[in-house]
């Protein structure tokens, strides 16, 4: 029996970005987390909610939204709908894709810049 004192990581979730009064849109999604960057794009041990994401054409996985990357991330798809766990080993993760609803841009953790925001335009309102 081992009685010792552990200590576990914890993430509270950031949602201020998410407007309260609208609804969102969701779908499943798998983040290439290679394309990510451990101090930047989750510094915690978790990729944190409200990241833009773009489509990285030729695998099908999510990587962050870069407008000058020539992958397909230089599209911006949406934003991670909520903070997501790296695995161990730099596997890819399950995640959910917030891509329509209303956000305020101001509370995202990375901002969208004004190309992401027009990638977005038919689905998303910024506020």
């Amino acid at each position: 029996m081992d009685i010792g004192v552990t200590q576990n990581a914890r993430q509270v979730e950031n949602l201020s970005w998410r407007h309260q009064d609208g609804g969102y849109d969701a779908e499943s999604i798998t983040l290439d987390i290679s394309a990510f960057t451990a101090g930047t794009h989750y510094p915690n041990g978790y990729v944190r909610s409200g990241t833009p994401l773009g489509k990285i054409t030729a695998t099908g996985l999510f990587g962050p939204y870069d407008n000058a990357a020539s992958d397909g991330r230089e599209v911006c798809a949406g934003v991670l709908a909520a903070f997501t766990p790296v695995p161990a080993g730099g596997r890819d993760a399950g995640a959910a894709l917030f891509f329509a609803g209303v956000i305020k841009a101001s509370k995202l953790p990375i901002t969208i810049d004004t190309a992401g925001k027009a990638d977005l335009a038919a689905w998303i309102r910024f506020v």
